[in-house]
């Protein structure tokens, strides 16, 4: 049987391009990838979504490899963080491995034409055939009949006839069809790349600017509030329960834990280098999320195994601005 390996994130899109192969009696091997920005938060529902459609699911980090084209994107950024065309050129390397291992003929994907500004245009798509090994070999279900030929169409090893014509950003066509087959068990299109989020773009750009660029720092742009103090120094700030215990946990010997004595109030992680002076502002801002509002607070900070105990007013709402990334 001939076997297609198929880009899936378990959303609509690739769940119903899977289906229009699988339709036409060609082995499916799913691959899912992950990086902390756009991994798959439910990895049960993902295998739930998988078993239903029949096919194999293969997870594969690339984490480290994203991390690179991160720093430095060939094809630039979008509107925020998102360095969509590169991304999506470091899948279909990583697809293309899996077509050999697999012994899988074409590379399906469940892309739109039209949908995404940066990433799906047909001169995009055919820059990425351009400068991979994957020429002919890359098919968008979805949009086939307005795109080139590929191999598989070519060759008939799959009917042509049956693909789609969809383009542009309605999804009303997809769930015409979800409906027609019904396929219920798919994740919204909600949510998504954290890159493309404005919040923390702005905390990967700071990040970039000021710190080295490692995933133990990159984790930590998902939660609290974030203050740049200093070109040297960084203060996150917890907003609940869960996050304070996230920043307790991630409180390593280089970074300065601030913790409220005698009221309460929110955990701080420091980053980088701070002096007297940093240590007082970052207990003002903590002091200005504490239940007391006015008067002296006394917060804790610790560095190593050393600990130490500092009094102070919260800092003024104007101020505080001035250092919120």
């Amino acid at each position: 049987m001939m076997k297609a390996v198929a880009l899936f994130s378990g959303g609509l899109d690739s769940v119903l391009a899977i289906k229009l192969i699988l339709e036409q009696g060609i082995e499916v091997i799913a691959v899912n990838f992950v990086t902390p920005f756009f991994s798959v938060q439910n990895r049960e529902k993902l295998k739930k979504i998988a078993i239903d459609l029949g096919v194999e699911l293969e997870t594969v980090d690339i984490k480290d490899e994203y991390l690179e084209v991160l720093k430095s994107p060939r094809y630039g950024y979008g509107k925020n963080f998102n360095p969509c065309v590169d991304c999506r050129m470091l899948m279909f390397k990583e697809a293309e491995k899996l077509l050999n291992s697999k012994k899988a003929s074409f590379i399906i994907s469940g892309e739109v034409l039209g949908q995404r500004p940066m990433s799906q245009r047909k001169n995009v798509f055919g820059l990425m055939e351009k400068t991979s090994n994957l020429k002919g070999l890359i098919l968008r279900p979805l949009s086939a009949k307005l795109l080139p030929l590929t191999i598989p169409e070519k060759e008939n090893w799959i009917n042509k006839e049956k693909l789609l014509d969809i383009c542009g950003r309605s999804r009303k066509i997809q769930i015409d069809l979800a409906r027609k087959w019904n396929l219920e068990n798919y994740f919204s299109t909600a949510g998504g790349c954290l890159l493309t989020e404005v919040v923390f773009s702005r905390r990967m750009k700071d990040l970039l600017k000021y710190q080295e660029f490692c995933w133990d720092s990159i984790n930590l742009l998902k939660i609290g509030r974030h203050f740049r103090l200093s070109s040297q120094a960084k203060l996150v700030v917890g907003r609940d329960e869960q996050e304070n215990n996230l920043l307790i946990k991630s409180a390593k010997k280089d970074r300065v834990c601030f913790e409220p004595i005698e009221v309460k109030g929110p955990i701080g992680i420091g980053e980088g280098d701070f002096d007297d002076s940093l240590i007082s502002l970052a207990a003002q801002i903590i002091a200005r999320y504490c239940d007391q509002k006015q008067g002296a607070m006394k917060i804790n900070h610790r560095l190593f195994a050393k600990r130490e105990q500092i009094e102070v007013e919260a800092i003024d709402d104007n101020q505080i601005e001035k250092f919120r990334i």
